[in-house]
């Protein structure tokens, strides 16, 4: 059964359908070094996922938010600090458009304490962020604790603000995306360059950032 009226021809679904293929694709070529088609493949899997929100009618938030971060994807296709700042930069740009996206669809602040339930993850969200970045700020050089801790805000609050909606797929895929965030920084710059985790750790942060972004992309366009 597909979630969007109509068959496996139908344009919401087949959108769907190759985004998820994209994501696919993206896995194989993971080890790959960098090259066209496997920045295709990361571009396109959440790009594709803006244009189905596109064709759904979905919030104006929601598409900048999907379509920030397909070009952060973009970058951090690439090598070298240069495309690290640019995918950091469009990255940032997204969890603002996301931040804006849930407050003006939640509840209110107010709803994290009315319901213990979402005290409680933002609570713990806020102390993995604030651990995050202090063995961060130990490890990166001068130049990027700056950006970096302006990052970490914005995913904080990007996660809190997701509490106050009503959505249950919007608060998972908030929280897989920090976590997605909290395993890539520990691989780029926690790891010992010849550790054997690096493998692993690049896959389950693929897999739990496009989890993510499928996540809160159907939260908003199925309800």
């Amino acid at each position: 059964m597909m979630p969007f009226p109509g068959g496996i021809e139908a344009n919401p679904n087949a959108t769907l359908l190759f985004s998820i293929a994209a994501a696919a694709i993206y896995v194989l070529a993971l080890e790959l070094s960098p090259r066209l088609a496997r920045s295709a493949a990361k571009t396109l899997a959440v790009g594709l996922l803006a244009a189905l929100a596109v064709m759904q009618g979905g919030p104006l938030l929601l598409v900048a938010a999907l379509a920030l971060s397909a070009a952060g994807d973009a970058f951090l296709s690439g090598d070298g600090e240069k495309a690290f700042l640019g995918g950091l930069v469009s990255f940032l740009a997204a969890h603002i458009a996301y931040v804006a996206l849930f407050l003006e669809a939640g509840g209110g602040i107010g709803l994290l304490t009315g319901e213990s339930w979402r005290g409680v993850i933002a609570l713990a969200l806020a102390v993995f962020v604030i651990v995050m970045l202090a063995a961060l700020w130990r490890r990166v050089g001068p130049p990027l604790r700056i950006p970096i801790a302006v990052y970490v805000a914005a995913i904080l609050a990007m996660g809190i603000s997701a509490l106050t909606t009503f959505h249950p797929w919007v608060v998972i895929g908030a929280v897989l995306f920090i976590a997605s965030d909290g395993l890539l920084a520990a691989e780029r710059f926690l790891l010992a360059a010849i550790s054997p985790h690096r493998v692993w750790m690049r896959y389950a942060v693929w897999v739990l950032y496009y989890a993510a972004q499928l996540a809160i992309t159907l939260g908003f366009l199925l309800t």
